[in-house]
């Protein structure tokens, strides 16, 4: 292929062209692919169970049934080396009764939960997110919870696109949070924290006839903390992208709900 000569670089900085050894003075590369230890190469795809269950499926079943049944999931993927700084997170879905089921376990050097204001800026705090596409190539919900279960979530094609899902429908979420439901301000030195999710099929409100069950749909997960004394940017699925941004649909890894 003929490249100019910018593409070029930035193609074979992300890994994608091979690379070999030029004997020009002043340049020397192995003869070997440049990847970034094959992150971008990564498409991962994940397998959501169903939980069965009769009867109320209060937050308390819900966490019970999560811890018993569904495996651990991690997000660890450093995209931008300038936001280092990696938590420990990991988190365990499934779906029961048109409901999904959420919980992420977090252990962080600060914690902060200052929004407490519906489809505020939670982003801003200790923060926990699960964006999804249910159709392909179609419009994705972004959820985001603050360590303290305060609600974020809108609808849309892109991050310029986006409709707010009403606050009152929103409140429907059921939650349960280790730190409490009382915002505060930030907290410096090693923190654990759970934060438990039902997120009922009220509130993918574009898609009132959603039945997950066979559904196919694309899905990233991530932890953030824009306003804290350690800054950070961790996702499920790579982002290729200069800087920190989530939404990126391309970039989402395949979900499949049994």
């Amino acid at each position: 292929m003929n490249y100019p000569r910018r593409h070029f670089i930035k193609k074979l900085l992300k890994g994608t062209l091979p690379v070999f050894v030029i004997t020009s003075p002043g340049l020397f590369l192995k003869g070997k692919t440049l990847e970034k230890k094959g992150v971008f190469k990564r498409d991962k795809s994940m397998i959501i169970k169903e939980i069965k269950h009769e009867g109320a499926l209060d937050i308390s079943v819900a966490d019970s049934l999560l811890e018993s049944q569904a495996k651990f999931k991690f997000i660890k993927t450093i995209n931008w080396p300038e936001y280092s700084y990696k938590p420990k997170v990991k988190f365990k879905i499934a779906h029961c009764q048109r409901h999904i089921l959420l919980k992420y376990y977090v252990e962080e050097a600060s914690v902060k939960a200052k929004v407490s204001t519906v489809n505020g800026s939670v982003h801003k705090d200790s923060c926990v997110e699960f964006f999804i596409a249910l159709r392909p190539e179609g419009p994705y919900y972004n959820f985001e919870f603050n360590c303290i279960g305060v609600p974020h979530v809108e609808y849309g094609y892109s991050r310029h696109d986006r409709k707010s899902i009403d606050p009152k429908i929103l409140k429907s979420i059921q939650t349960k949070s280790t730190l409490g439901n009382r915002p505060f301000e930030e907290k410096v030195g090693n923190q654990n924290w759970e934060l438990m999710l039902v997120i009922p099929p009220s509130c993918f409100a574009h898609d009132t006839d959603l039945n997950f069950n066979g559904l196919k749909a694309r899905a990233n997960f991530y932890k953030c903390a824009d306003d804290t004394i350690k800054p950070h940017f961790v996702t499920w699925n790579p982002i290729e992208t200069e800087k920190p941004d989530y939404h990126q649909p391309e970039y989402f890894g395949e979900v499949i709900f049994e």
